[in-house]
């Protein structure tokens, strides 16, 4: 073929896409993309809204992710985002400051981040790609979109993601409105790194959380776990009321790459009347000095009587490296070291009965942290969010002081939690 030809090709998604990766005939307000990791979600989202551009007059589109480094990162400038599968011929103008992408006929598409709801107060769209909503923290956000979704004829929103069975998500599925196409991992496995494959098969493989993030099951219960969403969700708030104490709770990983266990970092605190609060879950794969710079950081944020860790792994090498990176910042804290001796069924169950009794709310959502601890069975492996906020939580909720004063102590320690 020529090379006119051979480009025209390049840029045919109605030739490269899956049937299940094409627009549905059927009329719908909102198509869900339900999806296993690596499924092609986010090509979907982003030749769906290319569509809408070039051949369905859409002028004024919101995209919306969970964050505004997600949404530039994956749904602009990503591989999969506009910016690469759009067509030399017909690419947009990107201006980051103004978060607006222009298509050469004039439309408009303009990013927005579901962490800041009153973003999408006012603007109206008529059309709409909203990604990995299962992880959005604030409900709020969907509905501002919906709101502002009035513009044209026939104003649609897609939505890529990953199961999760919170309140909205299954709401969406159940809604006649909505389209919902579901696929799994293995459906794209020919594009996909064979070492990503192997990875995420050993981690997931024979999990509950597998069929979630493999084969995108939108579970609702899991026999065994200790946690319930519905317990979870009766318990989530918009805001916290001040705290008498607040922890920075670490579960530190080994290595940081890319295959290894992430740092758990979860901010975890409790009111005057004794009811603890989840407060930031910031749990990331990060080298030693990443970790404890990000723990630092949110002690210094929230001024947080201590950082409490775990140093099974890691012993007094644990407080060395914060130590080092606090002298680096020139952060004053108070250290707690914290010794698991029990075992994490044992540490977990109290804290499991704390949620069941109303007393532990989580202010805003922590997708990650919320999977672990509702698809969580004693006896497999447990995460490190999970951890950090088990043991987060045990230190706020204890009756016990935590250390007077900042300056780095690590005179004392928990020992049998």
């Amino acid at each position: 073929m020529s090379e006119r030809q051979a480009k025209l090709l390049k840029y045919s998604w109605d030739f490269w896409a899956r049937p299940s990766q094409r627009t549905p005939d059927a009329p719908f307000h909102v198509w869900l993309v339900m999806a296993g990791r690596g499924y092609g979600k986010t090509r979907t989202g982003a030749e769906w809204v290319r569509e809408q551009i070039e051949n369905n007059g859409k002028r004024r589109i919101a995209l919306v992710g969970r964050s505004a480094a997600d949404v530039r990162d994956v749904m602009i400038e990503g591989e999969s985002g506009l910016l690469n599968i759009c067509p030399p011929w017909f690419r947009p103008e990107y201006e980051p400051s103004k978060r607006r992408l222009t298509w050469p006929n004039g439309a408009i598409a303009t990013a927005y981040s579901a962490s800041e709801p009153n973003l999408l107060r006012g603007p109206q769209h008529d059309g709409a790609w909203a990604d990995e909503l299962a992880a959005w923290r604030y409900e709020d956000a969907w509905d501002q979109l919906m709101f502002g979704l009035r513009l044209g004829v026939d104003p649609q929103c897609i939505v890529t993601t990953t199961p999760r069975p919170t309140s909205l998500i299954k709401r969406l599925a159940a809604d006649a409105l909505t389209y919902l196409t579901t696929g799994s991992t293995y459906e794209n496995q020919e594009n996909l790194a064979a070492s990503f494959m192997r990875a995420i098969t050993d981690r997931y493989k024979g999990t509950t959380l597998g069929r979630q993030e493999l084969y995108a099951e939108l579970l609702s219960e899991v026999a065994g776990a200790l946690w319930k969403l519905a317990t979870v969700e009766r318990n989530r708030v918009k805001e916290a009321p001040a705290m008498s104490q607040i922890v920075v709770s670490v579960d530190p990983g080994t290595t940081d790459k890319k295959t290894s266990d992430p740092t758990g970092i979860v901010v975890c605190g409790v009111s005057s009347d004794r009811v603890g609060y989840v407060l930031e879950d910031r749990t990331a794969i990060d080298s030693p000095d990443g970790w404890a710079r990000t723990a630092l950081l949110l002690f210094d944020k929230y001024k947080a009587n201590s950082i409490v860790a775990e140093t099974n792994q890691g012993g007094e090498m644990v407080h060395s490296v914060i130590k080092t990176a606090a002298e680096n910042l020139g952060i004053q804290y108070s250290y707690r070291g914290i010794h698991a001796s029990r075992s994490k069924r044992t540490r977990a169950e109290p804290i499991s009965a704390m949620y069941e009794q109303d007393r532990i709310k989580h202010v805003g959502s922590f997708p990650q942290l919320e999977d672990q601890m509702c698809t969580w069975i004693p006896g497999e492996p447990s995460p490190n969010n999970m951890d950090a906020m088990v043991h987060g939580m045990t230190a706020v909720m204890q009756s016990a002081p935590l250390l007077a004063g900042p300056g780095g102590s690590s005179s004392a320690s928990m020992h049998n939690v």
